[in-house]
């Protein structure tokens, strides 16, 4: 893994920071009908997109993940201005419109979705990763998904062939504590989600997901026995999400005072400190970038809002069709 330098702080600070506000802006849009559907925030979890990205080889390396998937294909290269048209609906977007909030997708950039269905990627990551082993690629996949999607039956049968075949994925569970509105406690006889990983003699183990520097150790030791074909390893990312679920979450199930508690140790926080104690930059040097991520929101949202809607038969264009498809029967 790369050094942590000066140079590394300063890019965190202005990743997490740009993600955290590219996220209020979405809110703030939803809010006025901009935006439609559903709406899922990364808020509070910034540090794990910070330490993945630190530890991989983003000329080769994949991700695929869950619904809440705005701000991961911008820190692989995604032009972030087409992310922003994409959950607009309009056809500079990613998926030209049709995909929308919880399908942003770059195969150009190696970002595999946004997927709407509970768990869905999990076996689709293993896919990937193993279309990688086949070719005798050296890429890793990176399969995250959140706490609630541990207690789907395609994880445990996707864990059980990852392992047979020595797959080159890293599974990460970003573990925000409530799922989808119900705490683990609730759930599951344990509460250490890691430990699944132990039945198929998985490496495994947790992980401070507030805190990029201890995630980005955590992925690089994981991506390097990935890359020796030493096979996957299960990573639980303990973190919070500040929001709700989604934008529809009345959060009942937690109180103010308790999110308030984690917000003392956010990533974004925690990183402008020490950039500030090792004197990597002044007050006034972190004002300037506090300004420039500022206007690249800015520049998104005008982006977004200027741009056509996509021409309805575009719809028809994207959908698969077999003419000669052997099992409709036409009646005489």
């Amino acid at each position: 893994m790369q050094k942590i330098t000066k140079e590394v702080y300063l890019k965190w600070y202005e990743d997490m920071l740009f993600w955290r506000k590219f996220e209020d802006k979405l809110a703030a849009v939803y809010i006025q009908q901009k935006v439609r559907g559903f709406l899922h925030l990364y808020n509070g979890q910034e540090a794990i997109l910070a330490g993945a990205l630190h530890a991989m080889d983003l000329t080769k390396d994949k991700m695929i993940t869950a619904y809440r998937n705005h701000v991961q294909p911008i820190g692989m290269g995604v032009d972030p201005r087409r992310v922003m048209a994409e959950l607009y609906g309009k056809a500079t977007g990613t998926s030209q419109g049709l995909g929308g909030s919880m399908h942003i997708f770059s195969k150009e950039h190696r970002f595999y979705g946004g997927h709407g269905i509970v768990g869905g990627q999990i076996p689709l990551g293993a896919g990937i990763a193993f279309g990688d082993k086949y070719h005798g690629s050296d890429a890793v996949t990176l399969c995250c998904f959140g706490d609630g999607a541990a207690r789907q039956g395609s994880l445990h049968e996707t864990f059980n062939l990852a392992m047979l075949w020595k797959l080159p994925v890293v599974f990460v569970c970003e573990n925000n504590g409530y799922a989808m509105g119900t705490s683990v406690e609730r759930t599951a006889n344990h509460t250490e989600v890691w430990k699944l990983g132990k039945g198929y003699e998985m490496p495994c183990g947790p992980v401070d997901g507030m805190n990029p520097i201890k995630v980005a150790e955590a992925f690089d030791e994981a991506i390097q026995r990935a890359r020796r074909g030493e096979g996957p390893t299960f990573l639980e990312l303990k973190t919070y999400r500040y929001r709700g679920h989604s934008m529809s979450d009345a959060q009942h199930y937690r109180t103010k005072a308790e999110v308030e508690e984690y917000k003392k140790i956010d990533p974004i926080t925690q990183v402008k400190d020490i950039i500030l104690e090792k004197k990597y930059a002044t007050e006034a040097d972190i004002k300037v970038i506090d300004k420039r991520v500022k206007e690249r929101v800015a520049e998104c949202e005008k982006f977004a809002e200027e741009s056509p809607f996509p021409d309805k038969n575009v719809m028809y264009d994207v959908v698969y069709e077999q003419e000669d498809y052997p099992f409709i029967q036409h009646k005489l």
